[in-house]
């Protein structure tokens, strides 16, 4: 699962240290190849995790999501590039507005 497919919620789990729910997103492609589709993409696969935190069905996928802060985790291949991080920002700034946390980190290398 990745970012290509929007309406799929790539991986769900409980983080063992906080305690907190973290949805991640897998995004394996290049800012440098394709960077307005692949806002686009982010865009939506956003929207998705939104929808399925807002609409109550993260609780019937994971019930032990119930009375955990939600954390929206996307997972980079590659660093943000300028534009994608702008976006980032204000996507960050409209989720928390929505009582969620989104944060990006790079993939480690194998």
């Amino acid at each position: 699962m990745s970012i290509d497919q929007t309406d799929t919620i790539d991986l769900a789990t409980i983080d063992k240290a906080s305690g907190d729910l973290w949805l991640t997103i897998s995004d394996h492609l290049s800012w440098e190849e394709s960077e307005g589709d692949h806002l686009v993409l982010l865009q939506n696969k956003l929207n998705a995790y939104l929808r399925f935190i807002e609409s109550g069905e993260v609780f019937k996928k994971v019930p032990d999501a119930k009375g955990r802060s939600v954390v929206i985790n996307l997972v980079g291949k590659f660093p943000l590039s300028q534009k994608a991080d702008s976006f980032f920002e204000k996507a960050r700034a409209a989720i928390e507005g929505s009582g969620f946390r989104l944060q990006f980190s790079l993939m480690r290398p194998n």
